[in-house]
């Protein structure tokens, strides 16, 4: 029985969140940094890592969308980078289903939760994007297939 990931893709960084393997409890699980928005590479291999090592059987992607519903230019990146990591997992024989999700919102709920945590502000930023994966996955196994 596989886990599912939910993913938060932002220009310099990529939040992680995963599921058990029960798909009952979600917990963030990695903020991955990098340099540039299009130094994808390790953040690639390191999502495969995570794929093998946790047993991920689904990905879950937030697809940033306006307010109204319309697709933007960060809805087209995130589309961008779903088809490269669509192209690496098949490259290295990882059969898992990646699905786009409504993210709307995810980072200002994640940073309200931030907020009433006993983090500090100054480390708040650390975690906002796994947390806000972690956002998108739970809506995702709240409100999705199964």
């Amino acid at each position: 029985m596989g886990r599912i990931m939910g993913l938060d893709y932002g220009s310099k960084t990529v939040g992680v969140a995963l599921s058990d393997a029960l798909k009952v409890i979600v917990s963030p699980y990695e903020t991955i940094f990098r340099e540039k928005e299009g130094k994808l590479r390790p953040t690639l291999r390191r999502l495969l890592e995570i794929c093998q090592d946790e047993d991920v059987e689904r990905i879950v992607l937030g697809l940033p969308l306006n307010m109204d519903g319309t697709e933007g230019e960060r809805a087209e990146r995130t589309r961008s980078f779903m088809e490269l990591l669509r192209h690496r997992l098949d490259e290295n024989g990882m059969d898992i289903d990646i699905m786009l999700w409504d993210e709307r919102l995810s980072t200002e709920e994640a940073l309200e939760v931030l907020r009433r945590s006993d983090i500090a502000p100054c480390e708040q930023k650390s975690f906002v994007d796994k947390v806000a994966a972690a956002i998108i996955l739970e809506d995702f196994m709240r409100n999705g297939e199964k």
